[in-house]
């Protein structure tokens, strides 16, 4: 009987229609029941696996609607021996106050005592037990009846679902089964195959895979997906396209991540203009259509050309709230002479979905976009220095400290930055449609968490915001940074970059800058995954961890670390 490897994951959901990723272990069509509606899809082939997106009309807005999933007419899910409650969608009601979690990096290693050690305890997983309302699987008589008043509507995966360079013992154990892990990449992925175990271990715990078939999921990309510090400068570029493996990584990077991330996030417009997906959909034939071909040509043309294809996008959620999810890694143009975050084709976009008219403007992006003050300048000036700032020698110190230091977010690409700011306050204005409640940036990446707001330095000269401009961070969902360290970043970014971020940014010349911002709350160093709930026109925002106790690694509790409000002007 043809299995399930992967999946379900319940990826886009409206009021309407829902929509399930599967990866399956032969060719076969995959078929969905939810409570009278059905569907169904044959799989599509990439590299000798098998994947398939059925999508379900006609359903009610507001409802959950338990479903099973059918391969060649054969039931493969839910399993019939899971401790979890039934699978079910959860159609949108936009009349319903939006919640929405969120978060970024998480290495897959084993939940037992050994793994959460090494690598703490996953947020992620402390979730899904309390969702679930099972806060021992090998107990189920022993139910947690959870909170569902605080179920979110959807969770944002913002970057590092998979780490391709920094991967774990089972992971290693995979490639030196296949190659010599003494040879390049080394310990690091090399092709499709492993990619495809990649995701395989990222996404099979019991408990995870049970919430990834009941939460709707958004995802984007950052480095670890492909590589640490991907695409940070030109230097960094050339220096990869001359290893012998690069080229291999990155086109499988691409083409895994449209499989296995991507597809999921379109839309049904979206998807019926995706140049791969109408070959899917124009599939006609008896057997299974293989995108292998396809998908690396499209991969190739799509890291050497990246204005050719747009990972970012956007999702409305009525008036409440637009989601705006930026591509702030492969959109990068890297020529020192117009060095900038995002593309023009990129730009151009991001402009249009810039716009007020709802509650609250929710910008998803990797990479925050407000450092702390000091931070930024450090990052900016690097910037103007690999420039010639100070001249050649000056230069390749630049180079030097932003590769070393991976000083390599927003700050450091100046040009876009300012560009995205000067539209989020024109937003908070209502220069670009009524000025919504927020503007909230949405990042993960840093390894800590913190909220913090922006204010205009020259209100009488730019013009006196309505919305409140935040930045909200939620780092890591299951990769915690050393005790060691976390002392030393906090005083370092916080502190010692202060003083001496503007004294260098300034000997740089670095533009100054419209506006200021302050920390509200942080940081703090515990894996994480937030939440935000829409409260009229203010957010209420709260971060949770997991916590180990008596023993009980395989059933840790879910705890409140921090909650911050932001409420309308």
């Amino acid at each position: 009987m043809t299995e399930l490897v992967l999946g379900p994951l319940l990826r886009h959901v409206d009021e309407h229609s829902a929509c399930l990723w599967v990866e399956t272990s032969a060719a076969g069509t995959v078929r969905v029941v939810a409570d009278g509606h059905a569907a169904e899809a044959r799989t599509f082939g990439v590299h000798g696996h098998h994947y398939a997106l059925v999508c379900v009309d006609g359903l009610e807005k507001g409802r959950k609607y338990p479903y099973t999933v059918e391969v060649d007419g054969e039931q493969v899910w839910p399993p019939a021996d899971s401790p979890y409650p039934p699978s079910v969608i959860p159609t949108l009601d936009q009349a319903k106050p939006l919640r929405l979690a969120f978060g970024s990096c998480r290495t897959s290693v084993t939940h037992d005592e050994a793994g959460n050690k090494l690598h703490g305890v996953d947020a992620l997983r402390a979730y899904a037990l309390r969702m679930a309302g099972v806060t021992d699987p090998a107990a189920p008589e022993d139910p947690d009846p959870g909170d569902e008043a605080r179920w979110p509507d959807l969770v944002l995966f913002l970057g590092d679902q998979v780490y391709a360079d920094e991967t774990t013992q089972e992971m290693q154990d995979f490639i030196e089964s296949r190659r010599s892990i003494d040879e390049p990449p080394w310990t690091e992925l090399k092709d499709y195959q492993e990619y495809a175990e990649l995701y395989r271990l990222a996404w099979t715990d019991p408990a995870n895979r049970w919430l990834l078939s009941t939460l709707p999921s958004v995802m984007i990309f950052d480095d670890h997906d492909v590589r640490d510090d991907w695409n940070t400068s030109l230097a960094w570029k050339k220096e990869m396209e001359a290893t012998s493996w690069w080229h291999g990584r990155i086109t499988a990077g691409l083409a895994s991540y449209w499989v296995y991330q991507h597809l999921g996030n379109l839309t049904p417009d979206e998807r019926a203009s995706d140049e791969i997906w109408k070959a899917i959909d124009a599939h006609g034939g008896d057997g299974e259509l293989d995108l292998t071909h396809t998908l690396d040509t499209f991969a190739e043309r799509a890291d050497q050309h990246p204005e050719s294809y747009r990972w970012s996008y956007a999702r409305e959620f009525g008036d409440q709230a637009r989601l705006v999810v930026v591509d702030s890694r492969a959109a990068r143009v890297l020529d020192p002479e117009r060095r900038t975050m995002l593309d023009d084709t990129e730009l151009e976009w991001l402009d249009r979905q810039m716009r007020g008219d709802v509650d609250h403007l929710l910008v998803g992006t990797s990479l925050p976009f407000l450092l702390s003050p000091g931070l930024h300048y450090v990052e900016a000036w690097s910037e103007a220095l690999a420039d010639g700032g100070w001249g050649r020698r000056g230069a390749r110190l630049g180079e030097k400290l932003r590769q070393g230091g991976d000083l390599e977010h927003w700050a450091a690409f100046q040009d876009g930055f300012q560009k995205v700011l000067a539209m989020s306050l024109e937003v908070a204005c209502g220069k670009r449609g009524a000025a919504p409640g927020t503007v909230t940036f949405l990042s993960g990446d840093v390894h800590h968490s913190y909220v913090s707001e922006a204010y205009p330095k020259h209100p009488d000269r730019d013009g006196v915001p309505v919305s409140r401009i935040v930045q909200a961070v939620c780092s890591p969902i299951r990769n915690p940074m050393p005790r060691r360290l976390r002392f030393l970043v906090a005083v370092m970014a916080y502190g010692i970059a202060g003083p001496i971020g503007h004294v260098v940014a300034r000997s740089a010349k670095v533009p100054e800058l419209p506006v200021r911002w302050n920390m509200v709350k942080g940081p703090w160093f515990d894996n994480n995954l937030a939440t935000l709930e829409v409260r009229d026109r203010g957010l209420h925002m709260w971060w949770a961890t997991g916590v180990v106790e008596e023993g009980r690694h395989e059933r840790p509790r879910l705890v409140e670390v921090a909650s911050v409000d932001v409420d309308p002007r």
